[in-house]
């Protein structure tokens, strides 16, 4: 069986060539923003100013942090762990999704399961994290993995479970085999739900690392955010956030460089 690649139409071009200037202007207009809200603090006197940091003072206090020589250090450890949590667990949840969705059986064995699971506050499971897989990195991984597993297993079974009759009917009138029935026509229309599941499942990723790195940590950039606040360093708690929120930013983006590549067919409208 084979299947004509479908034509990229010029407003699917259009929308990889994405608008970056007018995001830059987004985030200068959030310092702009910052700026004055410490200058309407500093006149009104609505909070106390040692709790809200100008942003030169977060700048600072990275020139102070890269000078002490652990920043680095922190940034490999983070990434290590929120990249290693979110394979382990996206990996695993596609291929279950995936099998979940086409075989009706093993959904009716699996799916009971995780949806006992699934509403039960991701942090409530940390402590016994730690207690299993001790203060390590094993500990870490294995609960960013947990963590962001439903996302992805959920959007993915949902994609599998619900692609048009209409294309597995064409799909069949061609000769297609099973095989190429589930990979080019339900994984190839089941893609766009799965990358939204990942997008999510890399949110939920960084919010696992955050809480092992408050709670069970001596490195990393949560680790160093509690730190701060133990000292009352609020400029140093602010940076250590706002890392956090550029590294997810960054990866974010090469997920969303990837889904725009991979459904690169799909026309979006221009406004």
């Amino acid at each position: 069986m084979t299947v004509a690649a479908s034509p990229i139409s010029p407003t699917a071009r259009g929308s990889a060539r994405r608008p970056w200037s007018r995001r830059v202007v987004s985030l200068a207009g959030v310092l702009v923003l910052w700026q004055i809200t410490v200058w309407l603090n500093n006149v009104i006197g609505f909070m106390n100013p040692a709790l809200l940091p100008k942003p030169i003072g977060v700048i600072e206090a990275a020139s102070e942090q890269i000078a002490e020589g652990f920043l680095h250090l922190d940034i490999l450890y983070s990434l290590y762990r929120v990249i290693a949590g979110f394979v382990l667990g996206a990996s695993m949840a596609v291929v279950l999704g995936c099998v979940s969705g086409s075989v009706r059986t093993i959904e009716d064995f699996v799916d009971p399961v995780l949806e006992l699971l699934r509403p039960i506050p991701p942090l409530a499971w940390l402590p016994l994290f730690i207690f299993w897989f001790g203060i390590g990195e094993p500990s870490k991984v294995y609960f960013t993995a947990f963590v962001a597993f439903f996302p992805v297993y959920v959007n993915t079974i949902e994609g599998v479970k619900y692609v048009e009759p209409v294309l597995r009917r064409a799909a069949a009138s061609l000769g297609a085999t099973r095989g190429q029935m589930f990979r080019l026509v339900t994984l190839q229309a089941a893609l766009p739900q799965i990358i939204t599941g990942l997008r999510l499942g890399f949110g939920m990723a960084f919010l696992a690392l955050v809480a092992t790195e408050l709670l069970a940590s001596n490195a990393g950039l949560g680790y160093r955010i509690m730190e701060a606040r133990n000292y009352f360093k609020v400029d140093w708690m602010v940076f250590g956030a706002l890392m956090i929120g550029a590294i997810g930013f960054t990866l974010g983006s090469l997920i969303r460089a990837a889904e725009e590549r991979l459904l690169r067919w799909r026309a979006r409208d221009e406004k």
